[in-house]
């Protein structure tokens, strides 16, 4: 019977399984057995692990693969990617393959600005807030000396705050908003201990400010955080080739696939229903190289997709243009990355990962995720102008079929082989496998 409970944090990691696996599963001893086979047998590794977030019960793996062959800027890569969805790892490296002999990947960051905002309220005369913030604003920068000075040290920092008045949208609502460098550092941490400092100093220093009257002096502070819309940190990466280039396939020639990959392109420019699954399938190729290397692949979704949204409409990530028979293909996205601190310091994997990349600035991480996106959206254009998506994906999840009905490795081998000149369906997998099964009982 399912019940709630009180002090369940406190617990053991095992109680915390006892109590589990007691109240919310019909097979108890088997519950716990998938639990704890996930545990990592070195009992270092698997404290480090549970520490990581609470009430660790378990482990929850995803493969770790790689794509190799991918030219960015003349250096060659072999890009980590972490990711549970068939076909995403193959399709990152068919496209690097491709314009490996191509000039490969061309990526510059064109600005790294970060931003975070104290929210407030505050109701009084804007002019005499607007006098108060010119005098207070050097106090609030000067307060997050200790906070700044390692960051200022490598050259990062505070870069400027701003008071905005954003009293069209709510009555009294105006913030701080302040735009930040942090370098290797992703700075989440460091962005939102600066924002407490200068909601603490803003306030404290409302009292003492002789143009406020008694009312004004109360300035209510909503919150202070960071945002994860990050527009000014953004990168771009691009291929290109002549039209002839462009195209491997005898079954359609370079001119007509270069005319329908463009098409594809822009109607994901101009088709929200579209242009969600286009960037969805570009942020496969992201969001696999930001959980390899320990970044945070929720704060990059957010930033992508807001700003896919930046002009009033949902539109895609990825551009193309066909001038003087010469192909473009590019991609300018948002991207908040560190490649020091946090779980890239602490995850034996993300370490790794990093190293797998030449241990990269922020910088070169920034465009090397940029690249992968392109990648992944270039591959699937490709097959869904061409042989259609299915082929190629429904192929890769034939393994993933097979197993979730317990084939062998010989039935294995003779569906692989059967589906290499059949349609792969769910139905068509069930119903071969079966009638392998009846031939081989008979």
């Amino acid at each position: 019977m399912r019940k709630s409970i009180s002090g369940f944090s406190k617990l053991s990691k095992s109680k915390k399984i006892d109590w589990i696996t007691e109240h919310y599963f019909s097979n108890t001893e088997d519950a716990k057995i998938v639990l704890k086979q996930y545990w990592n047998t070195n009992d270092k590794l698997q404290q480090l692990h549970d520490e990581f977030i609470e009430n660790t019960i378990s482990n929850f793996y995803l493969p770790l693969g790689v794509a190799p062959n991918f030219l960015i800027n003349e250096t060659l890569y072999t890009i980590p990617m972490a990711i549970e969805e068939s076909s995403v790892v193959a399709a990152a490296s068919k496209s690097a393959k491709f314009w490996l002999d191509r000039g490969g990947f061309k990526a510059k960051v064109l600005s790294t600005t970060k931003i975070g905002q104290v929210h407030f309220i505050y109701h009084g005369n804007v002019k005499t807030l607007q006098a108060y913030f010119k005098s207070v604003k050097p106090k609030l920068i000067e307060d997050t000396k200790s906070i700044t000075k390692y960051m200022e040290r490598r050259g990062g920092g505070i870069m400027d705050i701003q008071l905005k008045d954003k009293t069209q949208n709510i009555s009294g609502y105006y913030q701080l908003h302040a735009t930040f460098e942090t370098l290797d550092a992703m700075g989440a941490n460091f962005i939102n201990s600066c924002l407490e400092q200068f909601a603490t100093t803003f306030k404290a220093e409302a009292k003492n400010f002789e143009d406020f009257s008694s009312e004004e002096k109360s300035i209510d502070i909503i919150m202070s955080i960071l945002s994860n819309y990050v527009p000014e940190c953004l990168v771009r990466a691009e291929v290109s080739c002549t039209i002839k280039e462009l195209h491997n396939d005898n079954t359609i020639l370079p001119e007509v696939f270069a005319e329908k990959f463009l098409q594809a392109v822009k109607i994901a420019e101009v088709e929200p229903y579209r242009a969600v699954t286009h960037n969805k399938g570009i942020m496969n190729g992201i969001d696999a190289v930001v959980l390899a290397t320990g970044n945070d692949f929720r704060a990059v979704e957010a930033g992508a997709h807001a700003f896919a949204s930046r002009n009033g409409k949902y539109s895609s990530l990825t551009h193309a243009t066909i001038e003087n028979d010469i192909f473009k293909f590019w991609i300018e996205i948002p991207l908040s990355l560190g490649t020091v601190g946090g779980i890239t310091a602490l995850h034996p994997l993300a370490k790794l990962s990093l190293e797998l990349l030449n241990n990269p600035s922020a910088k070169e991480l920034m465009k090397i995720v940029a690249v992968a996106g392109l990648a992944q959206n270039f591959a699937a254009i490709h097959s869904l102008t061409t042989t259609g998506i299915q082929q190629g994906h429904m192929k890769m999840h034939l393994i993933n079929m097979l197993n979730q009905y317990n084939a062998n490795t010989s039935e294995k081998n003779a569906l692989i082989e059967h589906f290499k000149t059949n349609v792969v369906t769910h139905n068509a997998v069930v119903e071969a496998l079966n009638e392998l099964r009846l031939t081989i009982n008979d």
